[in-house]
């Protein structure tokens, strides 16, 4: 679905990514790759294919779009426990086969790791990147010229019919606020239910396509 906010048009994609094509860049948010041997070093059986799930999606994703950059809003690993041979394996591999600049802007989830992350070929920010109109940033923040896209909140909207019940993740833009929120990408990482409200649009991913509902 393509739509323009504040004179920037963007382009949402079902695979919960955005692509702005005026600047050849492809974000997502919130990866969360080794939440899986996070939970193991608790002692809960949770399987590791999620991790290059989430990596052969986010490959396929690149190499359709063909984008110049890559940028990740927080939240690429869950924590210290993330960072074994198995998921860094995948993400060199992952490295390999895009060939494209992958920058990340630091997470909650990936500040504890920082010093590791400098040494997985990614260019990290602490802060908030500007890129032409855009804000780019893992939580929300204000910036009242600019559009602020970020991640952190894994937004999701719930539709009740008299038939179905269904909790699904969405796009979520707050045009008073002037933000643009990403689900997340991982597919182990739960969701927080927005609240559709004047002003407010929630771009609901369903299957393969991208549905608005606004307030």
């Amino acid at each position: 679905m393509q739509i323009t906010v504040l004179g920037t048009e963007l382009q949402l994609l079902p695979e919960k990514a955005i692509y702005v094509e005026h600047l050849q860049m492809l974000l997502v948010s919130d990866v969360h790759l080794g939440k899986s041997e996070t939970f193991q070093a608790a002692g809960i059986p949770i399987s590791n294919r999620v991790n290059q799930d989430s990596l052969d999606r986010l490959q396929a994703l690149c190499l359709k779009m063909q984008p110049k950059t890559l940028i990740i809003l927080g939240d690429l690993f869950h924590s210290r426990f993330s960072l074994v041979k198995e998921v860094l394996d995948g993400w060199s591999r992952f490295l390999d086969a895009i060939d494209l600049e992958v920058k990340l802007i630091i997470g909650n989830h990936d500040r504890a790791l920082i010093n590791s992350l400098s040494q997985l070929s990614i260019t990290c920010f602490t802060d908030a990147l500007q890129c032409d109109r855009l804000l780019l940033s893992h939580e929300p923040c204000s910036q009242p010229k600019a559009l602020n896209i970020c991640g952190h909140i894994h937004p999701c909207v719930r539709l009740r019919t008299k038939l179905d019940n269904l909790r699904l993740p969405c796009f979520y833009l707050e045009q008073q606020q002037k933000r643009l929120v990403l689900p997340s990408f991982g597919a182990f990482t739960g969701g927080y239910e927005v609240e559709l409200k004047p002003g407010s649009t929630a771009y609901v991913i369903a299957e393969n396509t991208v549905v608005a509902f606004e307030g």
